[in-house]
């Protein structure tokens, strides 16, 4: 049977692509894990783009080409495996925990791998999916990530850094936070010695109420006099 691919198919086949990875990108979004939405909308859309590229590269060997089935011994879904897992070296180098055990470089890393994706269609000369796969990715980067601020600050999971000056002082903290109604997942205390800074400060994992604001919170807990500082992570 021979496979045709329309600007049709491969826009709609890169359009679900986007649309699922997102649609998990924003579950875990919510729940303020290391991958979110704009990075899982990447790695599926890296993924569609290259199934599209072997669909293509599939069809040129039997029709265009004219290669016979018994002639042709390489499998065309492997031309870019090594490209693919070798890029991951590349993208872990981009990620880091900082010292407030906060995971950065996970929308970058992704950002590479579907352009390594992105590059195989390319060299084919499969340039109509690569059109398509890179206005998908720059709209991904550059729109869809003010999308993804609009969600979080909605969200009622959130994690707050805050620094204090003395230890002691996390028992008003959860005194002022179970006040306001929220609840509280986890406390990570980091002792002033430990410390990036020279406070002691803590990780609060918080579910909040419903319709409550992020800054309620934030401006609830900065009115204590030995809060030194908080951020939202």
């Amino acid at each position: 049977m021979t496979v045709e691919l329309t600007f049709t198919d491969m826009l709609l086949r890169l359009s679900i692509a986007a649309v699922c990875g997102g649609l998990i990108g924003i579950e875990r979004g919510k729940k303020h894990r290391p991958a979110g939405f704009r990075t899982h909308m990447l790695v599926c859309m890296g993924a569609a783009l290259t199934m599209v590229l072997s669909t293509y590269l599939s069809a040129m060997l039997t029709n265009v080409w004219a290669i016979e089935a018994d002639a042709a011994k390489t499998d065309v879904s492997r031309f870019g495996a090594q490209v693919i897992n070798g890029i991951g070296f590349l993208g872990a180098g981009t990620i880091i925990v900082t010292g407030r055990q906060e995971i950065k470089g996970m929308t970058t890393a992704a950002g590479l791998w579907a352009s390594a994706c992105m590059g195989l269609a390319i060299g084919a000369g499969f340039y109509t999916a690569a059109l398509i796969g890179c206005i998908f990715i720059v709209l991904t980067i550059i729109l869809f990530s003010k999308l993804e601020r609009v969600i979080l600050s909605r969200s009622r999971n959130v994690n707050i850094y805050v620094e204090f000056e003395d230890t002691d002082n996390v028992v008003e903290i959860i005194s002022k936070l179970k006040d306001m109604g929220v609840r509280i997942f986890d406390v990570e205390i980091t002792k002033a010695k430990y410390s990036e800074t020279k406070y002691p400060n803590a990780i609060f994992s918080l579910q909040l109420p419903k319709k409550t604001p992020h800054t309620h919170i934030f401006t609830a807990i900065s009115e204590i006099d030995s809060i030194r500082a908080i951020e939202e992570l």
